[in-house]
Order: C-alpha cells, then structure tokens, then sequence
C-alpha cells in the first residue's frame, strides 16, 4: 500500500470538512464466506430447470412461484444468518466512530454484517434492503418488520414447511409476505432503499471509500460519479481490477489497492487514527 499517496488523498480530502463516504459491496461479505450473488452457488433449480439469480430475485418470479422465491431467500438467510463480521467490517465501525457528524456507509449487501459489526443503522443506508427483514407484497401498509420468529435459514434443498408458509403472510391483511430486498425488475426509491437520501450525501462527499463492489448496478455508479464531479478522493479497495478500480487508477485524485478488505481496512484505519489523534 502506497503511504504516501494515501497520506495525500485521504488527509488533504478530509481536511476539506466534507461526508467520509463508504460504499460496499459482496467482496466485504465473501471474505465471511457469504457466497457472491453472481457465483455459482446463486444459481438455483427448480424442477428440472436451473435459474439465474437474475430470473429468482424478480418481482415476475415471486408472482409466478413465490415459494421457490421463498426457498431460494430461507436457504440464503442461512447462509448470511452463519456468518460472521470480519475485521474489515469492524475496521469501518471504528472509522464511524472517528468521523461521528460525517461518516455515512452504503451498502449494497443485505446480509446484515455492518449492523452485526456495530454499526449505527442511522448512518447505514442498505440501498438493496435487508434479508432478516420483511414486508407486505400487497402493500396494505409500508411498514418493514423483522423476519417472523417461526422462521429461520433452511438447508439448501429444503422446502419450506407449512409452519413457516402461514408465518410468511401478513398479519393485517393475510396476503403474502416478501422479503425486504430490490428485486431486479424493481427501480431504487427513498423510502424502502434511501435513494435521496444517498444521493444527497454523494454530493456532499470529499472522500469515497469503495470496497468489494465492481459498479453493476445504477445507484452505485450515481454515487461514483457524484463523487468524482465533487472533486473528492476515491479510493477502491477488491482483490481483483474491477471498472471502479480501472477509474480509481485513472483519476488523479483516486488510488486502488488490491487487497482484501478484511487486511486492507483495519490497515487504513489504524493508519489515520495514528495521523489524526
């Protein structure tokens, strides 16, 4: 990791008085051994025909055959209810709590690891929802609540049981519940995904911090290039080059650093505690 110039982008930025910014994505939470959406273990059958998540996490999917939606979130909340925060998302509560009035984190994940690290969930904008969480699919009101008590991660294969399908509908109208998630034919808005709200505090940004995401949804990419108009610092951290990387190299007031977070995070923080205090 390049001191010097990181000396340079991240204290000159933050010195300006604007939001510390941090925007993750699946990388943080494959290093918690939270499959990526995109790989492999994505994938899901139903009968005799295999499903990109592209085709499962659709508002079309749940329509035709919520319970194979319902299976395919039961065995992920599972998976994401196993794991645990790594240093890399304890690193970012410990950059929270140096920067109280300015730290904002986005994040693209929905398994719950920043909030389970000790984030604050005021500061945390979970721009792609939350899976312990859910909501009315009729809409008969807007409130998002915790995952019914009758419900827990399932095995892979395993259906859902009867149990769980009468705890998955809505205690006010009786109509099905879904999981508090964007779905991939649904758009981002403020209330359920904090939309304006991320918006705005792009524009207030002086540094950026990317970690673990390659920009392959709109928001993120909104939050990039806001960023990038201000002027601010942007840093992206991935084990691999990825299109934020390639732009973060390119920009003269940008830096990438290929490393996992898990080590590259609590560096970086250690690093500007050592600097600022």
């Amino acid at each position: 990791m390049d001191l010097r110039k990181l000396d340079h982008l991240l204290l000159e930025h933050i010195a300006a008085k604007g939001k510390i910014t941090v925007l993750t994505g699946a990388g943080i939470s494959a290093e918690s051994g939270i499959p990526t959406f995109r790989g492999p273990q994505g994938y899901w059958t139903v009968g005799s025909r295999v499903y990109q998540p592209q085709e499962m996490a659709t508002k079309r999917m749940f329509q035709r055959n919520p319970r194979a939606v319902w299976q395919w979130y039961l065995y992920r909340l599972g998976v994401c209810a196993q794991a645990e925060p790594n240093p890399g998302h304890h690193a970012l509560v410990q950059l929270a709590d140096l920067f109280p009035d300015r730290f904002t984190l986005v994040t693209q994940n929905v398994d719950n690891l920043h909030l389970r690290a000790g984030q604050e969930a005021n500061r945390t904008y979970e721009i792609h929802g939350n899976i312990f969480y859910v909501r009315c699919s009729k809409e008969c009101n807007q409130t998002i609540r915790l995952m019914p008590s009758q419900i827990s991660g399932n095995p892979k294969k395993e259906a859902v049981s009867e149990v769980q399908w009468q705890a998955l509908h809505c205690s006010t109208c009786g109509h099905l519940l879904r999981p508090h998630v964007l779905w991939f034919d649904e758009t981002y808005n403020e209330r359920y995904y904090r939309l304006e709200s991320t918006l705005k505090v792009a524009t207030e940004t002086t540094v950026l911090v990317i970690v673990g995401t390659s920009g392959a949804t709109n928001l993120p990419n909104q939050v990039v290039s806001q960023v990038y108009r201000n002027g601010g610092a942007i840093i992206d951290i991935n084990v691999a080059p990825n299109r934020f990387s390639r732009f973060a190299e390119d920009y003269h007031c940008g830096m990438a650093i290929e490393r996992p977070s898990s080590t590259a995070l609590p560096e970086i923080v250690q690093y500007l505690e050592n600097r600022l205090l």
